[in-house]
């Protein structure tokens, strides 16, 4: 099973890029700076669930849905 951070990582970045959302707009629609997401998008981070709300805010996607993903991902090899 994948790493809960690496998983929550790999969903971000790829729901960021598949919207064209830069991380510095990403940043700014969350009010958290850019290196966070940065850091986040690395797995080199753990996200409270406040802070994952707001960025799911941000991307548009409902976070239960975000959730499931990373679930679904992590389940994989």
């Amino acid at each position: 099973m994948k790493d809960i951070d690496q998983s929550i990582a790999k969903m971000l970045r790829e729901i960021r890029e598949s919207r064209k959302i830069s991380q510095e707009t990403l940043s700014f629609d969350s009010n958290l700076h850019r290196t966070y997401i940065s850091q986040l998008e690395r797995g080199l981070k753990s996200v409270t669930v406040k802070t994952l709300l707001k960025i799911t805010t941000a991307l548009d996607i409902e976070i239960d849905d975000f959730i499931k993903l990373v679930n679904d991902d992590r389940k994989t090899l």
